[in-house]
């Protein structure tokens, strides 16, 4: 298999579901036309991630998730029970880091140095680096650009740019969407990055919110919550906490990474 010369325009389809029905353009699934050839695995679970329901509907949630209805639990199972490999999981915490290129820096060298087409990259995402999980609307009503820091007047690693280059399954262009000019949350899901969303990071934005008095609906913490989390990006995992859930990623052969 020569993988560098061999890519396939796989899971053109979208299906992401809320309450087990489409919920929509802004949750519908990116498309993973990005991924590597060989990669059938790979390809299985993000066809699995993409016809696994999704609740976006909440009214309110609880600070401590007690039931499986409360995240995304047939994703999150779908993630701990892939069978190909290798697979690691980043602990991301930081939205002003690194955490986008060390990631693709990861996928290129497993995929292209060490040719295992089924790598497979998991972000247990907390901390601010969770804010960039979370859709343009959620930023402008609630100024979480405050919370995220003076590089971010908007969420920019959540706009995916476009190829300019006439070969955009190329490795070696430099300027191609596997170069660090591409380091975006959707172009990495088109790549097959699974991003895990944290309930707990997102209880405690909400506390800080209505602290700050940044809190147009006069909202309490479980229901401004609940709107975060219903305003999470499409094919995002949500998890009941990042920390907690890393455990069982590594229960299930997942390398730690930070």
């Amino acid at each position: 298999m020569n993988i560098e010369q061999t890519r396939r325009n796989v899971l053109a389809s979208t299906g992401l579901f809320a309450a087990g029905r489409p919920f929509g353009t802004r949750a519908q699934a990116a498309v993973q036309d990005w991924l590597p050839g060989g990669a059938d695995k790979l390809h299985s679970l993000m066809n699995s991630l993409a016809a696994a329901p999704r609740r976006r509907d909440f009214k309110t949630v609880p600070m401590v998730l007690n039931a499986p209805s409360q995240w995304d639990q047939a994703a999150l199972q779908a993630v701990l029970s892939y069978q190909g490999g290798p697979k690691q999981v980043w602990d991301n915490t930081d939205i002003g880091g690194t955490w986008l290129n060390l990631m693709r820096n990861s996928l290129n060298a497993q995929i292209w140095s060490f040719q295992h087409p089924d790598f497979l990259a998991a972000s247990a995402t907390h901390g601010t680096a969770n804010l960039a999980l979370l859709d343009q609307a959620v930023w402008d009503k609630y100024q979480l650009a405050k919370l995220a820091g003076e590089r971010f007047r908007t969420n920019t690693l959540l706009v995916e740019r476009q190829a300019t280059t006439p070969d955009a399954h190329n490795p070696q262009d430099a300027l191609g969407p596997f170069s660090s000019h591409y380091n975006s949350v959707p172009t990495l899901q088109r790549r097959g990055v699974v991003f895990l969303a944290c309930h707990n990071a997102l209880w405690e934005t909400a506390e800080k919110l209505i602290a700050a008095g940044v809190n147009p609906d006069n909202a309490d913490a479980p229901t401004l919550t609940a709107d975060l989390t219903n305003h999470l990006a499409p094919g995002v995992v949500l998890t009941p906490g990042a920390v907690g859930t890393l455990p069982e990623l590594q229960q299930a052969g997942f390398q730690y990474a930070k």
